[in-house]
Parts: C-alpha cells; structure tokens; sequence
C-alpha cells in the first residue's frame, strides 16, 4: 500500500506490565514508530495530541478499563477511525462482543504469539490505508462530480441566458423584466411556502428552479411574426390566435431542446410548465388548454401574477405604464378569476418587496 511504503505508521501500545510494552516495542519497532504507555490516561494524552495509526489496547488496567479507553477514542473525531486491537488474557465472549461494540477491530489473547501480533497489526494497517485511500478516492469522485456540475449549470445558464435574450430582442423588452418576473415569482413561492399545504412541495431548491425557469416564458414568441409581434395597435382576432400560440410553441421548443438532450430534468420540466400554462386563468378562461382551478401547474400559476404584474407597470410601444396602485388594483379584480386567490393573497402580503423590486429594477 502507498500509505505504508511512503512513512512508517505509527503504533500506540497500552498495557500497564512493563514487560508486555518491552515484549511489543521489541517486536514492533523494527517495521513502526511504536509509542509507550503504561496508564490509560497516558494513553488518551498521546493518541489526542497525535493520532496514531493504530492502537494495541489491554482491557485490564487501574483506574480505567480498556473497554472505557476505546469508548473514549471513538467519541472523539480525531481518534474516532484509528483501529483499536485489544490486547486480553480474557476468553469470554462477552468480552469480545462488547469490545467489537465499542469499535475495536480484532483481539489479541495474552500470552502473545509474536508471529499473529506481527501478522495482526499488519493486516489492520493495510485495512486502514485501503480505507483512506478509498475516503481519498471518493473524496476526489465528489470533487470532480460537483466541478462537472457547475461547469453544466454555467453551460445550463449561458444557454438559457442566449435563449432570453433572443426573446426579449424579438420582443424589445428588457433584462430587467426578466429580472423583475423572476423575483416577483420567488417571493410569491416562498410566501406560499409558508402555508402547510405547500411547505412539501415549495421547498428552497424547487423555489430556485421556478426562478431559474421564470425567464422562459415567453420563449414563445421567437415564433410569432414580427408584424404581429412588434404591432403597436389592437390585434385584429386572427393576429390575436396567432399571439396566442406562443404559449405552446414555447412549450415545444423547450420540449425538442430536453428530447435533444435525451433528458430534460427538472428545469426543463418547470420551464415547459411555465411556458405552456402562464397564461391560462383560474376560471377556466385562458389559453392555450382553459385549464382552471389546481389543474394549472403551480409554478405557471405564479408566474401568471408576476407577468401580469410587471406587464401593467411597464411602457410599452402601444401603452403607458400605470401605478403601482392602479396594478395592485387590477390584480385585484383578477383574484378568483384570473389569478389563484391564494397567490394574490401572497401577492397582498409581500406588496412591500413587489414595490421595492419595481423600483430598484425599473427600465431606464
């Protein structure tokens, strides 16, 4: 084993005879660093100040057993994982099973046979440096696991980002309006959050991903044509029907981009959600499925208030925008038709941060 070619481990040996510590320093010191004890409390004061790599425990002692020696090591951190051998002129089973309770690893019986400590301290060692060395190896595997994540999720990020940033030239919004939305739909979840009813499901984690997917849903509208899309006056109804559409094309390029990818995960699955469902309303009356009620996936339902929301504040080719109040007062009007009641409630108790948002990101 490397562990052992690179330095000599070290061995702590504990037994208050005299001639038992000369017996095994006589025996270990050739191969080992070997330390002395001669008390359980010199034990505890050595192995503390410097685990060694593995500890020869008799169980016999003054004061302190070594059975209460090894409970010790093994509540400490530092000691917690050196292999402990007990050294015993004691036969019982008991003794046995109450010593591999405590976390030793072997008993060696008294009178000692040179050639089976020998054999028995280096087959501990090689256990323990296999061990290490597969705590190393996992240790890297977890390294290089969670490097290859982030690189996925800046790959993940910048794509996205790519994505929106097509929309909103298509569109002529802003940054800030995705920015605006996204955090508009985490305070919202994290309001509900609070609520028995969501606390399983709104977790931290998924309340990040409706965020990190609050920004595809209007990825949509690359699809719809420019003289519809940039139009600055009503739309006539077929213009309407083909707006209208981006809710499903956004679902479908999100969908082909997850087949692509051979899975889609749980982003995409959000995003897709969001995409498809944002505009469809709580009676029934949306688009592009009239889904009503619970039926319309959570984080669309979200993202149906925050969109409304910072759509009514914001200047737009064919409008101007309104107050907060005048806003506030149309979601309103929205709550049981439009709007989840219970989403609006939130919306009412997180007013204070929606304002706040609005202003530190408005569009200049």
């Amino acid at each position: 084993m490397n562990a052992l070619i690179q330095r000599r481990p070290t061995i702590l040996a504990v037994d208050d005879t005299p001639a038992n510590l000369s017996l095994l320093a006589t025996l270990l010191n050739g191969a080992y660093r070997v330390k002395l004890a001669n008390s359980p409390y010199k034990a505890l004061e050595l192995a503390f100040a410097e685990p060694p790599d593995l500890i020869l425990l008799d169980i016999m002692m003054p004061g302190m057993d070594g059975f209460e020696v090894c409970r010790r090591l093994k509540n400490n951190p530092a000691t917690a994982r050196v292999p402990v051998l007990f050294l015993t002129a004691k036969a019982e089973v008991e003794d046995e099973e109450r010593g591999f309770a405590l976390g030793a690893v072997d008993f060696i019986h008294k009178p000692f046979s040179p050639p089976i400590v020998a054999a028995r301290v280096r087959t501990q060692l090689e256990i323990k440096a296999a061990a290490e060395m597969m705590r190393d190896h996992n240790a890297w595997l977890e390294t290089e696991v969670n490097r290859r994540l982030t690189e996925i999720n800046h790959l993940q990020d910048a794509a996205i980002h790519v994505m929106v940033s097509l929309a909103e030239f298509r569109d002529q919004t802003t940054g800030n309006h995705i920015r605006r939305t996204s955090e508009y739909v985490r305070l919202l979840a994290t309001e509900l959050a609070g609520k028995p009813h969501h606390a399983a499901v709104l977790t931290p984690d998924r309340i990040a991903l409706m965020a990190k997917s609050a920004p595809l849903h209007d990825i949509g509208k690359i699809a719809i044509p420019d003289h519809i899309l940039l139009k600055r006056g009503k739309f006539t109804p077929d213009e309407w029907r083909i707006m209208q559409t981006h809710a499903e094309c956004g679902y479908t390029i999100l969908k082909r981009a997850g087949d692509d990818m051979g899975e889609r995960g749980q982003f995409l699955a959000v995003a897709m959600e969001i995409s498809r469902s944002h505009h469809e309303k709580w009676d029934g009356s949306g688009y592009p499925d009239g889904l009503a009620g619970d039926a319309i996936p959570l984080a669309a339902r979200l993202m149906a208030a925050a969109d409304v929301f910072d759509a009514l504040l914001a200047r737009r080719p064919y409008k101007e925008p309104m107050t907060v109040e005048h806003a506030v007062d149309i979601i309103s009007a929205g709550r049981g038709h439009h709007f989840d009641p219970e989403i609006i409630d939130a919306f009412y108790a997180r007013l204070p941060q929606f304002r706040e948002i609005a202003t530190s990101l408005a569009d200049h």
